[in-house]
C-alpha cells in the first residue's frame, strides 16, 4: 500500500482513525474526514499518522450531503492528485423501538450511514476508475440479523450489503473492486452505551467470547484493499468473532 492514495470517512476516532493508522503504516497517503466538530479530533489523527512518517490532511465535510462531498473529492484531487482506496466507515446510531422512532431518527440514520456510501462512491469514482482502486464499506451484523430497537439501523447496513453488491458488478469491467465488511459488537464508544447485562448476553453469543478491537477491523479492511484480495469484490467479509452463526 506505499504511497497508494486512502480517504476514510469518519475518521476523527474510533474505528475510523484505526483505519487510517493501520494504513498509514502500511506506507499509505491518508485522507482523513469528519463533520467540523471533530476537527480537534482530526488534528490529533493527522499528528499521530504524521509521526509514522505518513503524509496525512483532513477535509471537513458532512458525507450526507451531496455537495459538500463533491468539494471534498475535488479537494482530494488538488491535494493528492488522485485517490486509490475510498473507506466509508462514517454511521450513527439513534436506537429506539419502531413505535417511538421519529421520522427524523429514521432519516438521520439513513442519511448518514447509507445516502453517505452513494454520495461518496458516485464522487470518488471518477478518481478511482484511473488507477483501478477499490471501495470498502462499513455494514454490520446488524444490517444481516437485525436487532431491537435498530430498525433504522439495520435498514441503512442492509442497504450497504445490497449497494455494494449492486456495484461491484457495474465496476468490475474497469477493475475496481467494491467490498463491505460487517463488524460485530466493537470496543468504540458506541459500544459503550450498552448496559451490562446486555454486553454479558453479547459476549455469550459469541463465539469467541469477547467484543472486537478497532484494530481487528482496520486489520481485514486493509487485506480486502489491498493487492492481496486481488480477486476478491463484492463479498461482505463478517468481523464479528462468530455472533452471526
Amino acid at each position: 500500500m506505499k504511497n497508494k492514495i486512502v480517504l476514510i470517512t469518519g475518521s476523527s476516532q474510533g474505528i475510523g482513525k484505526a483505519i487510517a493508522l493501520k494504513f498509514a503504516s502500511l506506507g499509505a497517503q491518508i485522507a482523513l474526514n469528519d463533520i467540523p466538530s471533530q476537527e480537534e479530533n482530526l488534528k490529533i489523527a493527522k499528528s499521530e499518522i504524521e509521526k509514522l512518517g505518513a503524509r496525512a490532511e483532513y477535509f471537513l465535510a458532512d458525507v450526507s450531503k451531496f455537495d459538500e462531498v463533491e468539494k471534498m473529492m475535488a479537494g482530494v484531487k488538488e491535494k493528492f492528485n488522485g485517490l486509490d482506496v475510498l473507506i466509508n466507515n462514517a454511521g450513527i446510531a439513534k436506537d429506539r423501538t419502531l413505535a417511538k422512532m421519529t421520522v427524523e431518527e429514521w432519516q438521520k440514520v439513513i442519511d448518514i450511514n447509507l445516502t453517505s456510501v452513494f454520495n461518496c462512491s458516485k464522487s470518488a469514482l471518477p478518481l478511482l476508475i484511473p488507477n483501478q482502486g477499490n471501495i470498502v464499506s462499513l455494514s454490520s451484523i446488524v444490517g444481516q440479523k437485525g436487532n431491537f430497537g435498530q430498525t433504522n439501523y439495520a435498514a441503512s447496513k442492509a442497504g450497504i450489503i445490497g449497494f455494494t453488491k449492486a456495484l461491484s458488478k457495474e465496476v468490475g469491467r474497469f477493475g475496481v473492486r467494491v467490498n463491505a465488511v460487517a463488524p460485530g459488537f466493537i470496543e468504540t464508544k458506541m459500544a459503550e452505551a450498552i448496559p451490562d447485562q446486555m454486553k454479558a448476553t453479547i459476549k455469550q453469543l459469541t463465539s469467541l467470547g469477547r467484543f472486537g478491537k478497532p484494530e481487528e477491523v482496520a486489520n481485514a479492511i486493509a487485506f480486502l484493499a489491498s493487492p492481496d484480495a486481488s480477486f476478491i469484490t463484492g463479498v461482505i467479509l463478517n468481523i464479528d468473532g462468530g455472533l452471526a452463526i
